[in-house]
């Protein structure tokens, strides 16, 4: 199919139209979406809108290849895995779609990225290979093409000081970084910000006390002297990111929306504002699989933005009871 439609999604309409288009695809060449759907009865044939697309639960990127190509993946992004549990692996056919998601994404919501000094305070990410987030993050520090942009690891203080005196010079800063090193930062040295975007990409990865987002909002608001913290949805299992500007809901580009499930029926829908389990569409996933069923637990309001509440308890699989199938 035609990828570069994806990205020129303009409505409702044209979003549902590529999405069975997409389906259709990745029936016909995904061996193992075509098996998961054929299980539940779905096909080409019957379904007849976005939302009857069957979503694959995200544990099979832990134990198979969700890949569409006749050749070896371009490059394969990992996750860094919890303590007893398969990491997830996403082969990747075509990079440049890739690219040309976040690039556009970016834009979408934050305009050109020019126009930006980029600081990365990503440590965990850093320190192990594979990461998709740190592939898109230096992607934008070169496209930034700012003199200051770069990573940061654990060289705090000079971080901090560096922010200190571009925030003072009027620079457009956009500070991203991991929840922990983000609090380390806003505890250790700590600012009265104005020129600068903070936005954090979630996960303490085992280094301090799990939160809530709005504790964690809340304690870097303070720190860094801002009214809104900013954040970033991804994962590796997704080519596309969704952006909060600092209320908690988040929004995706147009070529990715999110849907609702019920907790113990996942083959139903919930109406906007009951919480359920978060299904994604990805139409950038076009080489893998853009209907996924993930872990995560939130909610749908009227606008298409969406929040984050929590996710299942890897005790209880009633959310992602699919994989019984």
């Amino acid at each position: 199919m035609n990828t570069g439609s994806i990205f020129r999604i303009g409505n409702t309409s044209e979003f549902n139209s590529i999405a069975l288009e997409a389906f259709n695809y990745q029936y016909n060449k995904n061996l193992i979406y075509k098996e998961f759907s054929d299980l539940l009865g779905k096909n080409p044939i019957t379904v007849n809108n976005a939302w009857e697309i069957p979503f694959l639960p995200i544990e099979f990127f832990r134990t198979e290849k969700i890949f569409i190509g006749d050749h070896k993946p371009t490059i394969v992004f990992s996750s860094s895995g919890t303590t007893g549990m398969q990491a997830s692996k996403h082969h990747i056919n075509d990079l440049a779609i890739y690219i040309k998601s976040f690039r556009l994404g970016f834009k979408h919501f934050y305009g050109n990225i020019k126009d930006y000094c980029i600081l990365a305070l990503l440590p965990s990410y850093l320190e192990r290979e594979g990461s998709s987030l740190i592939y898109m993050v230096n992607d934008l520090i070169q496209e930034s093409k700012h003199p200051d942009s770069g990573f940061y690891l654990n060289n705090l203080k000079e971080l901090a000081h560096k922010l200190q005196i571009l925030d003072n010079s009027g620079s457009k800063i956009l500070l991203i970084g991991v929840s922990f090193a983000l609090l380390d930062l806003a505890e250790q040295f700590p600012l009265q910000l104005k020129n600068t975007i903070v936005m954090e990409t979630g996960g303490m990865k085992g280094r301090r006390k799990e939160m809530i987002r709005t504790e964690l909002h809340s304690k870097l608001k303070t720190g860094f002297g801002l009214h809104v913290i900013h954040s970033e949805y991804g994962m590796t299992e997704l080519l596309s990111q969704a952006y909060s500007a600092g209320n908690g809901i988040f929004y995706g580009p147009p070529w990715m929306k999110i849907l609702v499930r019920d907790t113990e029926d996942p083959l139903s829908l919930q109406p906007h504002g009951k919480t359920g389990g978060i299904n994604i569409i990805d139409l950038a996933n076009i080489h893998s699989c853009c209907f996924l069923a993930t872990q995560d637990l939130g909610k749908l309001h009227d606008d298409g933005g969406f929040e984050i509440l929590g996710r299942f308890d890897n005790a209880d699989i009633r959310g992602c009871n699919l994989m019984v199938l």
